[in-house]
């Protein structure tokens, strides 16, 4: 049973990963077009903070999505990869807790 639990969280983490990956290149498909791509921001930062939160429970979550909210919204700063910044914080630094 054990195992099992921790095959569940691997192929959960990797998943996070991939999701995360995809909806970072989708925020910086918005900075590639000059002009447009700002507008774009408008509709992608309210769907990625919501994404943010579905994908990352508790404090982590809300945290995130409202930085990938905010990140996502200010012109200019899509390059950050918010949703594997997160990853990266959730399955290295946070899990030494």
């Amino acid at each position: 049973m054990e195992t099992q639990n921790i095959t569940d969280t691997k192929d959960n983490s990797a998943q996070k990963l991939l999701l995360g990956l995809l909806f970072d290149a989708i925020g910086m498909l918005t900075f590639t077009i000059p002009g447009i791509g700002e507008f774009g921001d408008i509709i992608w930062a309210p769907i990625a903070a919501f994404l943010m939160s579905r994908m990352y429970k508790g404090r982590v979550g809300k945290v995130a999505s409202v930085l990938t909210f905010i990140e996502e919204i200010i012109p200019f700063t899509d390059i950050i990869p918010s949703f594997t910044i997160t990853w990266i914080y959730t399955y290295f630094f946070q899990k030494g807790k």
